[in-house]
């Protein structure tokens, strides 16, 4: 047993040498110019990595340089983003808006790839009948993309990962909402918070992200529902169509009817204060909210909410943040990212 050992192992450092003296051998006989081709193309590829890595937007600062950093970014009033590009694709309203996404989305292409574009070219080709000749039902401002399952409403499971965690982060989201509301006073709208217009009412919004922009200082004042933003799977954070917030609705406001921008998300609303006699329409179907639970809609659809409680009900508080839609795939995520960057 062990001379057949001994013997196999010394046939084995023979091969080994003979491989090695023959790859020596190879690379003396090899052309010194196919050598530097080669070379050249793995530098080239090496700096191609690099360059690409650089380029990939990161939709969320770790938590702790938010603490560390400063005031808010340029463009931030009392912590809302407002656009300052009249050429952004979120707010542009004008007959070039076609042919600069297939700009954008031709740029795209050449620096990555045409694979699996075929829902986002077509839906730029005929955006213009998407968005006219859609029925009055569902009829988004800003970008359609063809072919998506459509309801007003979707089922939990439809991102079951990030609805569990966010009713999992239920009792943080509250508590951090809670000391925010305590610097309201009748002095005027504490630093932060939006007043949005409304027929009736009040609707105040606290936002975390504002259109694919992160709002630091906000992010600074609730650490752990920031954190558990980065924690979400499908959280749109890298395009304009991307939001998280506290929305709070007082006594009596009613939000006129609206259509949102694009079809390709998910609106998420997890209830933090839910009194009685408070309701969301969309599509003309009522639904109601429930505290620490996950409420999702398409906010494509003609909607509303009003919350027609007594003073003494108190308002109504949801955490509302945009999820993918389940049926938009992972290449044209990426796509649309870059398409609708935010200030591109």
């Amino acid at each position: 047993m062990s001379l057949a050992w001994l013997a196999a192992w010394s046939w084995s450092l023979d091969g080994l040498r003979d491989c090695i003296a023959t790859g020596i051998q190879s690379v003396r006989d090899c052309d010194t110019a196919a050598v530097a081709t080669v070379a050249c193309l793995l530098v080239l590829f090496a700096w191609y990595c690099y360059h690409v890595g650089r380029e990939q937007p990161r939709p969320y600062a770790s938590v702790s340089s938010l603490l560390q950093g400063g005031g808010d970014a340029g463009g931030l009033q009392n912590g809302y983003a407002y656009c300052q590009s009249p050429e952004c694709v979120r707010c542009a309203h004008h007959e070039g808006l076609n042919q600069k996404l297939y700009h954008n989305l031709q740029e795209y292409a050449k620096r990555y790839s045409w694979s699996g574009m075929g829902r986002i070219h077509k839906g730029i080709r005929e955006q213009g009948r998407y968005l006219t000749g859609r029925p009055s039902i569902q009829r988004p401002e800003v970008f359609f993309l063809p072919d998506l399952p459509t309801a007003p409403y979707f089922p939990r499971d439809a991102q079951r990962h990030d609805v569990e965690l966010l009713e999992r982060g239920f009792p943080a989201i509250l508590g951090e909402f809670e000391a925010l509301s305590q610097g309201f006073s009748n002095c005027g709208l504490p630093q932060g918070w939006k007043l949005n217009s409304t027929p009736r009412g009040e609707w105040l919004t606290f936002y975390l992200v504002n259109q694919g922009v992160c709002v630091p200082g906000n992010c600074r004042r609730c650490p752990r529902t920031y954190r558990l933003l980065g924690s979400l799977r499908t959280c749109i954070g890298n395009n304009v169509f991307g939001n998280a917030c506290i929305s709070v609705l007082s006594p009596g406001t009613v939000i006129t009817e609206h259509y949102g921008p694009t079809n390709i998300r998910i609106r998420c609303h997890l209830g933090l204060k839910t009194p009685s006699g408070c309701e969301l329409v969309v599509g003309g179907e009522p639904q109601c909210w429930a505290e620490g639970r996950c409420l999702l809609f398409d906010d494509s659809f003609l909607h509303t909410a009003f919350h027609e409680g007594a003073a003494e009900d108190g308002p109504r508080v949801v955490f509302m943040v945009d999820l993918w839609h389940p049926n938009v795939a992972a290449a044209e995520r990426q796509a649309l990212d870059f398409i609708f960057a935010p200030g591109r």
